[in-house]
């Protein structure tokens, strides 16, 4: 069956529930441990439907929810977190608006393989203990290879987040500073890829309704994941956050290899 409106001419309604439904468990992921809503909703997403049309259909609802996300505790701790990390939070900018123009460039196939690389080794390093200690935190060299790493998969899909949480890991920031820097990190990110997007033609009649519908979605399941996030395991939880995110990184890499 097939949704017929202005806009959506040939996306299966049923590929659309599932969207939805994936956008709901990503955001609940988001809610409960601070990041991994790209990365979960790309690869379900992009499961179904190419690869550029699943970026942009993340665009809208991560960068909501990371006003949410980077707002919470309002716009004064908002702007301290920035100022702590101004330049690792500008060069991570910078990149992705760089690399945000490949996404229309490049083949869905180089596109899924790229990101399902990236994706699998983050969750398998973080999945096998290995922290970055403070002497690693302290350097610059670290923090430009985690700001670079950061805003190429940011830009590429919004995947921005394992590369900034190893990074402030080793920074040994506190737990909700941490998803505070996050969540800012990720919004102004995101701001700037929209910004490019809105110009290469990823996001366009088609993919921008999709992503407005897939808003509802991510704040539900959001909304729920900051209910549990006090009073989940943290370490189990993100540990099958992890071993989700593995299958999703592989899946990607099946669908780049294989089609």
């Amino acid at each position: 069956m097939i949704f017929f409106t202005p806009v959506f001419t040939s996306i299966d309604l049923d590929l659309i529930l599932i969207a939805m439904s994936i956008m709901f468990f990503a955001g609940f992921v988001k809610g409960a441990v601070g990041f991994a809503l790209p990365m979960l909703a790309v690869s379900g997403i992009g499961s179904m439907l190419p690869a550029p049309v699943a970026v942009a259909a993340v665009m809208l609802p991560a960068m909501l929810t990371n006003v949410w996300q980077a707002f919470r505790d309002g716009p004064r701790a908002a702007w301290d977190s920035f100022w702590a990390f101004r330049l690792y939070v500008l060069l991570i900018i910078c990149v992705m608006g760089l690399v945000a123009p490949l996404v229309s460039i490049l083949s869905t196939e180089v596109l899924f393989v790229i990101l399902g690389l990236g994706v699998t080794f983050f969750a398998i390093v973080q999945l096998a203990g290995w922290r970055p200690g403070p002497v690693i935190g302290a350097s610059r060299i670290a923090a430009v290879i985690s700001g670079v790493l950061a805003g190429i998969f940011g830009g590429l899909a919004a995947v921005t987040g394992p590369p900034v949480v190893l990074y402030l890991l080793a920074r040994e920031v506190p737990k909700v500073e941490m998803v505070r820097v996050q969540g800012v990190i990720f919004l102004l990110g995101l701001l700037v890829v929209i910004s490019v997007h809105g110009s290469t033609g990823v996001l366009n009649a088609t993919t921008l309704p999709l992503s407005v519908m897939l808003i509802a979605p991510a704040f539900g399941g959001m909304a729920v994941g900051l209910l549990v996030q006090d009073r989940l395991e943290q370490e189990t939880f993100r540990k099958v956050t992890l071993l989700v995110l593995i299958v999703a990184g592989l899946n990607l890499l099946r669908r780049g290899l294989l089609g």
